[in-house]
């Protein structure tokens, strides 16, 4: 009998950032163990074909199982539907306000309240700048319930990138480090 795998509900809103997504996904099918679970937010095909070279087909393919937006009786509306957790990558500041008020009118924003209320990991790599005091407003609530990362895509230059696909590695080691999983070629701060 093989083993359980673990599941990750990955969430993908209509925001900018969508290789952020697809390194996600594929850094997922290094770890044997784990499913990625993919719902896709509205605007998020366009912003996929738009932004990177896969379509909403190819992209779709690197995740384990996908749920269609609107369909509110799916597993992961449930909580008996065991998860490790959540990530919305990237997450629009309307997809986090709909968090943020628990207004789950369809299955990505149902998935992330049923997260929250089973007080599970939730990672919402907020895309948006500048931040109005709304955003900022509804981050930080958000950061104050337990399990919740407010985790904007910044960049840092410690590690010395040399091409987008550095920074996009180096985010998405952070991103799924808050689930326990090390990336290989995440180079962390060392002072010399």
């Amino acid at each position: 009998m093989s083993a359980i795998k673990k599941r990750i509900m990955v969430g993908v809103s209509g925001a900018s950032g969508a290789p952020l997504a697809v390194a996600c996904l594929k850094e997922l099918k290094q770890f044997h163990d784990w499913e990625a679970h993919l719902i896709l937010g509205e605007g998020a095909a366009e912003t996929i074909e738009h932004e990177t070279e896969y379509t909403v087909d190819q992209f779709t393919k690197l995740a384990d199982h996908v749920y269609p937006l609107h369909q509110l009786g799916a597993s992961p509306a449930s909580g008996s539907f065991e998860t490790a957790g959540m990530v919305i990558v990237p997450c629009s500041m309307k997809t986090l306000a709909g968090i943020h008020s628990g207004y789950g009118d369809n299955l990505l924003l149902r998935a992330a309240d049923v997260t929250i209320k089973e007080q599970r990991k939730l990672v919402l790599v907020a895309r948006e700048t500048p931040l109005s005091p709304i955003h900022l407003r509804n981050m930080s609530e958000l950061s104050m319930i337990p399990g919740v990362t407010i985790m904007p895509p910044v960049l840092t230059f410690y590690q010395q990138p040399k091409s987008i696909d550095d920074v996009i590695h180096h985010l998405v080691a952070k991103i799924l480090g808050r689930f326990g999983l090390e990336v290989g070629g995440f180079k962390r701060w060392e002072q010399p």
